[in-house]
């Protein structure tokens, strides 16, 4: 893999996937710079701020004990921010950065259609050792991402041979105008007063006009049908 600029592989683990309302609880990440052999390494645990929900605890072993008394992202932001610096980005399943961003992940399922276990021994014939440690899957993320040079980029040794690699990023919103989203079970609407503050449950009790006037809109009937039913007390479950 080679490099005209400095390149940070990013892992983040965090409470859950909703960027307003989920929190950071590990940082990993690794700098390179020319050929990918200067490395600098930055790993540390974060205080979020609420609780860790157990299917994470479960995914990545670190329990609320285990950052109670680590600094917030807040905290950590200039000391992260510093070791960043111009670079661009690159890891598995990464957001959208106002930078280059190689992403991994979808650079790999557009190929293959795996995870990262499967991707880290398809392309560099291992095992993953310490998966859901944000230093762990970053230095992963990091041989895959030379591997993928290796494979995709035709002949072409530079991390830009990847550049135009474009796709759509997966959701969690009930409907197709992405009005309502999932977090942690409860259904929530993303617009309007109580925009990513109260699920549609907590608004049957708080505001039931609302919702009543939200059905005489024009939004898509099934999202009319569901406010309907909760109005009833038949409430949305997520997966169904």
């Amino acid at each position: 893999m080679k490099l005209t600029h400095p390149l940070v592989i990013l892992d983040l683990e965090t409470t859950g996937t909703w960027i307003e309302k989920d929190r950071i609880i590990e940082i990993g990440m690794i700098k390179c710079r020319g050929g990918g052999e200067v490395r600098e390494t930055y790993v540390r645990r974060v205080n979020p701020g609420i609780p860790i929900p157990a299917v994470v605890t479960s995914i990545t072993g670190i329990r609320d004990a285990d950052v109670r008394n680590e600094p917030s992202f807040a905290d950590l932001a200039r000391e992260v921010l510093a070791f960043i610096g111009d670079s661009d980005f690159a890891g598995f399943n990464v957001e959208r950065f106002d930078r280059t961003v190689y992403d991994c992940q979808k650079i790999y399922h557009i190929h293959e259609k795996r995870d990262l276990k499967a991707a880290y021994k398809f392309y560099c014939q291992k095992e993953l050792q310490n998966a859901h440690s944000a230093l762990g899957d970053t230095e992963a993320a990091l041989e895959i991402l030379s591997a993928q040079i290796a494979k995709y980029g035709g002949g072409n040794e530079y991390v830009e041979s990847l550049i135009d690699f474009d796709y759509e990023p997966s959701t969690d919103f009930y409907d197709g105008d992405r009005k309502f989203r999932w977090w942690n079970g409860e259904l929530y609407p993303v617009f309007g007063k109580y925009g990513r503050k109260h699920c549609v449950r907590e608004l049957v009790e708080k505001d039931r006009a609302y919702l009543e006037w939200l059905i005489t809109t024009d939004f898509d009937e099934s999202v009319k049908t569901m406010l309907r039913e909760a109005l009833c007390g038949k409430f949305p479950a997520q997966g169904r």
